[in-house]
């Protein structure tokens, strides 16, 4: 039986990439591993893209197969199928995809310095605390690095006598496919590459204690929800030395009564009267930073937007404040005592707008 074409098995273009081939190895072995697979022909499919991995992901094995084809190697012998894997390791791609499963370690050294885990809390703010600033109390609940032991988990170091400080276990393993050179954490240091002779009796081993504490968080003035607030340091304790992770702290603003905002500018809705538009008048707004007197103009209309510039919110980076606009809002009374309605209805008989908009409908009737 004729051999496919290796890029063809990966589906990749002969001007791949090393990082394009391992991808399509990668969905392949995925898809064909026998131990995921439940298509009948899944184990042949697998070691046919094995194969054609371990020539095309080695620069000289690739540079042959593009010069001589398969005749490169068929003196290479071994395996069922005439390729030999012998001291080709997949650990990194078996590791990756299945975790260290299937008899595949991750070979990864356990025992090099990692941050902590970062920390997601959320906190509510009413409206002023959010547009103001304020100082709030959170509650952590993180591991820290164990007092007694600095975080070890014992005492009396030693290097692991099963890995020999190196944190891994390699071995040869032979399967139907060949032979594969796999890494596995050190079950006896768990992967540090040391022990200790006296357990830390606080930590229970472990080198971390879970705390709860308060922390003060002083809230900058300007947030709204959805920003976040990083508190460095004050996550998780990091592992092997590592440093702590963070503390995020997501806001979400309340609503107000008043106000509405759309970033740093504020929006009020003001009821003004029809005599108070059509004659004008003066009105008192409330802003966030006290009452000012504004001018409303005869004739105004609803919807008709004033501006107050400054009078808006702090830009929580930049410290410029937006603005405050006013939207008149028109009341129609739906009661009137009989003199009211006695002088709308003599308004009804003269012509209150000069304008031709009104003689623009007449026209049509």
């Amino acid at each position: 039986m004729n051999k496919r074409d290796y890029y063809e098995v990966l589906g990749v273009s002969k001007s791949a990439t090393d990082a394009e081939i391992k991808s399509a190895f990668r969905n392949l072995a995925k898809k064909y591993h026998p131990d995921v697979s439940k298509e009948p022909d899944a184990a042949e499919k697998f070691k046919e893209a094995q194969e054609a991995y371990a020539v095309l992901s080695d620069a000289e094995k690739r540079r042959q197969y593009d010069q001589f084809g398969h005749a490169a190697f068929d003196q290479m012998g071994g395996g069922a199928g005439g390729f030999d894997f012998s001291g080709f390791d997949f650990s990194d791609i078996f590791g990756d995809l299945f975790g260290g499963g299937f008899g595949f370690g991750s070979g990864r050294n356990s025992s090099r310095a990692r941050q902590g885990q970062d920390l997601l809390i959320r906190m509510d703010l009413t409206f002023e605390e959010a547009v103001f600033g304020c100082k709030k109390e959170v509650e952590l609940n993180v591991q820290e690095n164990c007092d007694t032991c600095h975080g070890k988990g014992g005492f009396d170091e030693e290097t692991c006598s099963t890995c020999h400080g190196s944190g891994q276990i390699t071995a040869e393993q032979r399967t139907l496919f060949g032979t594969f050179m796999t890494k596995t954490t050190c079950s006896t240091c768990g992967g540090k590459g040391r022990t200790y002779k006296t357990k830390c009796s606080t930590c229970k081993g472990t080198g971390k204690v879970r705390v709860h504490k308060m922390k003060e968080v002083k809230v900058p003035a300007g947030v709204d929800t959805g920003n976040r607030l990083r508190l460095a340091g004050a996550g998780e304790a990091g592992i092997n030395g590592g440093p702590s992770g963070d503390v995020y702290i997501e806001f979400r603003v309340k609503s107000h009564p008043l106000y509405e905002r759309d970033g740093n500018d504020v929006y009020l809705e003001l009821p003004i009267t029809i005599t108070e538009a059509v004659l004008g008048c003066k009105k008192e707004i409330p802003t966030l930073y006290g009452t000012v007197k504004l001018a409303i103009p005869a004739g105004s209309e609803t919807n008709d937007k004033h501006r107050l510039k400054g009078k808006g919110i702090e830009d929580v980076s930049t410290g410029k404040k937006g603005d405050m606009y006013v939207i008149l809002s028109i009341h129609i009374p739906k009661k009137l005592s009989k003199e009211q309605k006695k002088l709308f209805e003599e308004l009804a008989h003269t012509k209150l707008d000069d304008s031709s908009d009104f003689d623009k409908i007449q026209k049509y009737l």
